[in-house]
């Protein structure tokens, strides 16, 4: 059974496979093709690769039409679903609630599609679990970007000249990535309040050393899953309208909200912005779907009323290259075990694959 590996593309630094990964699955009995310059954005280079066992291959679309099984870490383009044969397995994650005409090309195709996001959080799965592990190193590099741009320090320090203030932050969202933002502000020392819709994580909020705001929004719910159920356009008005009045006492502001399979909240105005301090900064770790209301406020990087707003870290998910890729690989690889088990050890004492596609 070949595993086919490709680069990824727009800049994406993570990789689904690194040299570790490539002696285990080989150990398991597979064959494994890399594209050159696979692990280049994050340190690995294509000896390693070769080294492990892999194969290294130049040509991107002989990569796709050989492999039975496919592993990336983004979906693949329109041209390259063209490109796979039919009865493929490929697994990504695919985004499959915004990607309709994506998941449609692929099921006309005949390609079996294991999307990453939707991994249930049970703990027979909790290996596999990638969404979760990029949200908590999101929610940390939303908040050393912060500190990078803000003009003072985060912790409260007594001088000969005197005593400085702690910076106090906002954190938007208490989930995965909201919760690891507020430890990661707190062990730098910062004063930190957060907010969510769902009453229930006010204990979490306060386990980490945060305070928990409290708006009236009328009934607010939560998902099995665990996440924040959306609001109606009514709560989202009444929502902003609290926010802003709240906005000017922040140095930092910290977007994390998530609403599973639909755009994220638009929380964030640009009277919201104008009312916090100049020097202040905003962050976000779920800019791809949303958080940043005004247009002229969505851009990767930019300075509003002489508030800087950074959205490039978490863009993408891949703001620590390094320190992130043994995580999405890792995540990849049990889900990759979890296939050798159900596909390819009956395909060996039988000649028929199951050839349809499914999103899991």
């Amino acid at each position: 059974m070949r595993i086919g590996v490709p680069r990824e593309l727009d800049r994406e630094t993570r990789a689904a496979l690194v040299p570790a990964g490539v002696k285990k699955l080989r150990d398991m009995g597979a064959e494994i093709a890399v594209e050159s310059g696979l692990g280049a954005a994050s340190g690995f280079l294509d000896e390693e690769y070769s080294s492990a066992g892999a194969q290294v291959e130049t040509d991107r679309r002989q990569l796709f039409a050989n492999s039975r099984i496919v592993l990336r870490v983004n979906q693949p383009t329109m041209q390259e679903v063209s490109v796979l044969k039919e009865g493929t397995v490929h697994v990504s994650f695919l985004n499959p609630f915004g990607e309709a005409d994506l998941v449609r090309s692929l099921a006309k195709a005949g390609v079996t599609c294991m999307s990453m996001e939707m991994v249930p959080r049970i703990t027979r799965a909790q290996k596999m679990d990638a969404l979760s592990s990029q949200a908590n190193l999101a929610g940390y590099v939303a908040v050393l970007a912060a500190a990078n741009h803000l003009p003072k320090i985060f912790p409260m320090m007594t001088t000969a000249a005197g005593t400085l203030a702690p910076v106090r932050a906002l954190v938007i969202g208490a989930g995965v990535a909201g919760l690891q933002a507020i430890a990661t502000a707190r062990r730098l020392g910062a004063r930190v309040d957060a907010y969510d819709t769902r009453p229930v994580v006010k204990e979490q909020v306060k386990s980490v050393g945060a305070r928990f705001l409290e708006l009236d929004l009328g009934q607010t719910a939560e998902t099995k899953g665990g996440y924040a159920k959306a609001l109606t356009e009514e709560q989202l008005q009444r929502q902003r309208e609290a926010l802003t009045e709240l906005c000017d006492r922040y140095d930092v502001l910290i977007t994390t909200a998530q609403v599973f399979g639909r755009k994220a909240p638009r929380i964030i105005t640009a009277e919201m912005v104008g009312r916090m301090k100049p020097g202040s900064v905003c962050t976000s770790a779920r800019i791809t779907t949303g958080t940043f209301r005004s247009r002229r406020l969505s851009s990767s990087r930019s300075s509003s009323c002489g508030v800087t707003i950074d959205l490039t870290p978490t863009s993408n998910s891949s703001g620590s290259p390094r320190w992130r890729e043994p995580v999405p690989a890792s995540c990849l690889f049990w889900r990759l075990d979890g296939i050798w088990l159900t596909f390819v050890a009956p395909t060996r004492r039988s000649s028929s694959f199951h050839r349809s596609t499914v999103i899991i």
